[in-house]
C-alpha cells in the first residue's frame, strides 16, 4: 500500500512531538530528583546561561526555598506570600502557569529568619502532587489542581523550623519530622493520605534531612528508608515502620540527603570530635548578670554571634537556659562526623564499627548534600571550595576553588551530561566538566539570589531564584 506524502509528512511532524513530548515528560520528581541522588540521564544541557542566553521560558513566582520538581510535563513548586500558602503549578514546556491552591495556616509556626515556610520541596508523580508545610501539614492535588487529600500536622519545636521534604516509595508518601523533641517517621497511603504507619524517634533532634529509599542488591533485597538524623544515620523497613539498623554519628543538624552506590551509602554530617559550646560555668561568668545561675534571652545578646541562637539551646522554650539545656545542646555535634561511607551488609541493631568503609574530615559543606556522578563522590561548600573523592576509599582526588563564584552555598550539586551544577546564594552557578580531576568549564550569573536546588529534565536545567523560575536549554 502506498502512503501519500501529506501522510508521511504528518507521520514525520507526530515523531517529532512524541520526541519532543517525552523529554517533556521526564520526571525529577522529589527533592534532588530520582531518590534524592542529584543525577539525570538525559543529554543536551547547556554549559553556558543567563537571564539573556539559552532561556526557553522564565516566569516570575512568589518567594520560596523550596526546589522545583516536575512530573507529568508539570513544573510543582511551593511558595509563601504573608500568611497565604500556595503550591503553583507551571506547564514544563512554556512555563505558563496552569493553576495555584492555597492554604491558610493552622497556626503561627515561628522560624529562624534564614528559613522559609515554603522550605520544603513538593514530590508529584502522574497522579498529581503532594506538599508540605510546617504550619498545616500535607495536602494532595491532582495533576489540575483539584484537592485530593489532606492530613494536618504539628505544630512543631523547631527554632530553625522544617524543611525536610516529603518522598514518594512504592504507594507510600514519607516524611521525617525530626524536631527537638517528639520526633516521628510518617507514611501515608499515596492515594487516600490514610496513615499507614508512624514510628516515634526519642533519640532523634531537630533536623532537615530528606529520607531515600535503599534496596538491597543481595539478602532479602527488602526495601529500607534511610534517614539521616542529628546522631544516627538509621534504617526503617518501609512497609511497617521497623527499625532496622543504625549507627551513631555527630551532627550539627543533619541536613540535605544520604545518596546511594551500588550497597554503599553516603553522608556529609558537620559535627566535631570537641562540644560545639564552651563549659556553661564560663558563660555564666560571662552574661550572668543577675546570678540566677541562668541565661537570658537579653543576657545571651551579648554574645553577637550566640545570641540569635538563643532558641536553639532553650529546649522547653520558657525563655532560660540552664546547664542541662545547655550541656545537651553541648554535646549534639560531637562523634564521628564528616562525609561517611556505609556498608549495611545484611545487618541490624547497632552496626559494627567496620560497617563505616571510610570517612573524610576535610571541607565538610553544612547544608548541601553529597553528589555521586560517574564514580566520583562531590562536595561543595560555602567559598566555592569544591572537592573530589574516590568513594570506594574516600581518597581525596582533587580540592579546589570556583573562583568566581564563592559566597554561601544553599543548593545541593546536581550532574547530568558529564557536567556538575553548582549554585551559590549570589545566584552564580559553577558547571564544572565531570571527572576526577574536574574542570570549571563556566560561571554563570543569574543576577539573583539561589536558595534552592536546581532540577534536572530532558536537556532542560530549571533554576528557581528569589522572584522567578527559569528553564534553560541549548536552543
Amino acid at each position: 500500500m502506498s502512503v501519500s506524502r501529506s501522510t508521511a509528512l504528518g507521520c514525520l511532524v507526530l515523531g517529532m512531538l512524541a520526541t519532543a513530548a517525552g523529554g517533556a515528560f521526564a520526571q525529577w520528581s522529589q527533592f534532588r530528583g530520582p531518590n534524592g541522588s542529584g543525577v539525570d540521564s538525559a543529554a543536551g544541557y547547556p554549559a553556558v546561561f543567563s537571564p539573556t542566553q539559552n532561556v526557553v521560558w522564565k516566569a516570575a513566582v512568589p518567594y520560596g526555598q523550596s526546589s522545583p520538581v516536575l512530573a507529568g510535563g508539570h513544573v510543582y513548586l511551593t511558595a509563601s506570600e504573608g500568611e497565604r500558602r500556595l503550591t503553583i503549578c507551571l506547564d514544563a514546556g512554556t512555563g505558563r502557569e496552569l493553576w495555584r491552591k492555597e492554604i491558610a495556616p493552622a497556626r503561627v509556626q515561628k522560624a529562624f529568619h534564614v528559613n522559609d515556610p515554603a522550605s520544603p520541596s513538593a514530590v508529584a508523580d502522574a497522579d498529581g502532587v503532594i506538599v508540605f508545610f510546617a504550619d498545616f501539614g500535607l495536602a494532595a492535588y491532582t495533576p489540575e489542581g483539584k484537592d485530593r487529600w489532606i492530613f494536618p500536622l504539628g505544630p512543631f519545636k523547631s527554632f530553625y523550623g522544617m524543611a525536610g521534604s516529603p518522598i514518594l516509595s512504592g504507594d507510600l508518601v514519607v516524611l521525617l519530622c525530626d524536631q527537638r523533641s517528639g520526633a516521628f517517621l510518617i507514611a501515608l497511603d499515596r492515594q487516600t493520605g490514610r496513615l499507614r504507619w508512624r514510628r516515634e524517634r526519642p533519640q532523634a533532634v531537630e533536623g532537615w534531612a530528606t529520607p531515600i529509599a535503599f534496596r538491597r542488591l543481595t539478602g532479602t533485597r527488602e526495601t529500607e528508608l534511610i534517614v539521616l538524623g542529628s546522631t544516627r544515620l538509621e534504617s526503617y523497613a518501609r512497609d511497617t515502620g521497623e527499625p532496622r539498623w543504625w549507627v551513631p554519628l555527630g551532627s550539627s543538624g543533619s541536613m540535605g540527603t544520604p545518596v546511594v552506590s551500588g550497597e554503599t551509602l553516603f553522608v556529609s554530617t558537620l559535627g566535631s570530635t570537641d562540644p560545639a559550646l564552651p563549659p556553661f560555668q564560663s558563660y555564666l561568668e560571662k552574661f550572668d548578670t543577675n546570678k540566677d545561675g541562668r541565661l537570658s534571652p537579653r543576657e545571651l545578646s551579648a554574645d553577637k554571634e550566640l545570641g540569635e541562637h538563643f532558641g536553639w539551646i532553650d529546649a522547653d522554650g520558657d525563655d532560660s537556659i540552664t546547664e542541662t539545656e545547655w550541656n545537651t545542646t553541648r554535646d549534639l555535634a560531637v562523634g564521628d562526623y564528616g562525609v561517611i561511607a556505609v556498608r549495611p551488609a545484611g545487618a541490624s541493631g547497632k552496626l559494627e564499627s567496620s560497617a563505616v568503609v571510610w570517612r573524610f574530615q576535610k571541607n565538610l559543606p553544612y547544608i548541601s548534600a553529597p553528589l555521586i556522578y560517574q564514580d566520583v563522590l562531590y562536595l561543595v561548600k560555602t567559598g566555592g571550595i569544591i572537592t573530589s573523592l574516590d568513594p570506594a576509599t574516600g581518597r581525596a582526588l582533587k580540592q579546589g576553588r570556583s573562583p568566581e563564584a564563592l559566597g554561601e552555598y544553599f543548593a545541593s550539586p546536581v550532574a547530568a551530561d558529564g557536567k556538575v551544577f553548582l549554585a551559590n546564594v549570589e545566584g552564580k552557578i559553577t558547571v564544572l566538566k565531570a571527572s576526577p580531576q574536574w574542570e570549571v568549564l563556566s560561571v554563570n550569573d543569574l543576577g539573583d539570589e539561589i536558595h534552592s536546588t536546581p532540577a534536572l529534565s530532558g536537556g532542560r536545567l530549571y533554576v528557581r531564584t528569589r522572584a522567578a523560575i527559569y528553564c534553560f536549554g541549548v536552543k
